[in-house]
C-alpha cells in the first residue's frame, strides 16, 4: 500500500509541475501580448519614431537622423476608427511636422510656413507672409533654385497648411503639390534620439538628444 501511495504522489507532483509550467507560459504570453498592444497604441496615438531619408530639411535635420514625433499634441487618430482625439494645440508657424503625403501615401517631414488664411509669396527665395518678409534663420539654399525661388502669391485655405523644406532648392513641398490638408498631419517632431553618418559609417553623438526647432 505504501508503494502505491508513493507512486501516486510522484505522479501528482509531476502533473502539478507541468501545470505550473503551463500557467507560467500563459502568463508570459499574456504579458507579451499586452506589451505589444500597448506599444502599438502608444505608437498610434502618442509617440512615433521617424527616420530622415533625404536632405530636404538640412541643416536642421540630416540624412540619418532618427526622431521622436509627438502625435498627441495635434490630436491623434484612434486606431481602426475615424475618430481623432482632441488637439492640445494647432500647428504653428515654424513647427516641424510629420504628415502623410496626400497622394504618395508615405510620411513626409516639413516646416509649417503658412497658416489658414495667410497669403504666401516667395520672391527671390524670400518668403513673404501677408506681404511681410519672414525671418528664417534655419533656411539653406543648396543647388539650383529656378522656379522654386519665386512662387505665388497664394492664399492658404481653411483647414490647410503651407509647408516648405528648410533646404529650399532641394525640397518637394507645397510649392509643387499645394497646401496640406490638416487631416494628414501626424505630429510634431520633438527630439533626435539617434543619428547615423552613412558616409563615415559612425554615429553622430553630438546630435543625440537634440531638441528640434
Amino acid at each position: 500500500m505504501k508503494s502505491k501511495k508513493t507512486k501516486r504522489t510522484s505522479k501528482d507532483i509531476k502533473q502539478t509541475k507541468k501545470q505550473v509550467r503551463k500557467d507560467v507560459a500563459k502568463e508570459w504570453i499574456k504579458s507579451i501580448l499586452f506589451a505589444l498592444v500597448l506599444a502599438l497604441l502608444v505608437r498610434a496615438t502618442a509617440v512615433q519614431a521617424f527616420r530622415i531619408p533625404s536632405g530636404s530639411m538640412e541643416d536642421t535635420l540630416l540624412i540619418g537622423d532618427f526622431l521622436l514625433v509627438n502625435k498627441f499634441i495635434y490630436g491623434s487618430h484612434i486606431p481602426f476608427t475615424n475618430i481623432r482625439l482632441p488637439a492640445i494645440t494647432q500647428p504653428k508657424r515654424g513647427d516641424i511636422i510629420v504628415f502623410r503625403h496626400p497622394t504618395e501615401g508615405k510620411d513626409f517631414i516639413k516646416r509649417c510656413i503658412g497658416l489658414p488664411g495667410d497669403t504666401v509669396e516667395i520672391r527671390n527665395d524670400v518668403v513673404y507672409i501677408n506681404g511681410k518678409p519672414l525671418d528664417e534663420p534655419y533656411k539653406t539654399l543648396r543647388g539650383v533654385g529656378g522656379v522654386s525661388s519665386n512662387f505665388g502669391p497664394v492664399v492658404v485655405p481653411e483647414g490647410h497648411l503651407f509647408v516648405l523644406g528648410d533646404n529650399r532648392h532641394n525640397s518637394y513641398d507645397s510649392r509643387s503639390w499645394g497646401p496640406l490638408d490638416m487631416k494628414y498631419v501626424k505630429g510634431k517632431a520633438m527630439v533626435i534620439y539617434f543619428s547615423w553618418d552613412r558616409r563615415r559609417h559612425i554615429p553622430r553623438f553630438k546630435r543625440f538628444g537634440k531638441l528640434i526647432r
